[in-house]
């Protein structure tokens, strides 16, 4: 059975290839370009949620998601995957109580590698 997954990024090509690799994986997907509301992501209930440390149309960082993510009893249990090109990606996981942290550029195959671990849960 699929899982649930929320892509946020600010780069609509990844978000499109993200979106497709694990819809033909057979998961549901919601992606975007800019934060969604957190009552939106409980409301979808995902899995996952890959998020970008950088989103350029917001006013708040992805870390700072991720954080009132974990910080918020409905969505704590939620795993959060950051990906980002910063160069302090590990101190800014850990900050936020992120799951996991990916750096950016990325290879696709290790990525879908890493992730799968999460929606194997």
């Amino acid at each position: 059975m699929g899982k649930r997954i929320v892509i946020i990024d600010d780069n609509q090509d990844i978000l499109e290839l993200l979106a497709m690799v694990f819809r033909n994986a057979g998961h549901s997907v919601v992606y975007s370009q800019g934060a969604l509301d957190i009552a939106y992501i409980k409301a979808f209930s995902p899995d996952l949620i890959l998020l970008d440390v950088i989103i350029q149309n917001i006013p708040a960082r992805g870390a700072e998601l991720c954080q009132n993510l974990k910080s918020d009893e409905q969505t704590s249990n939620i795993p959060v995957v950051l990906c980002s090109a910063e160069t302090n990606l590990d101190k800014i996981a850990a900050d936020c109580q992120a799951d996991f942290y990916i750096a950016k550029p990325y290879d696709f195959t290790r990525l879908l590698s890493q992730l799968d671990k999460f929606l194997k849960i």
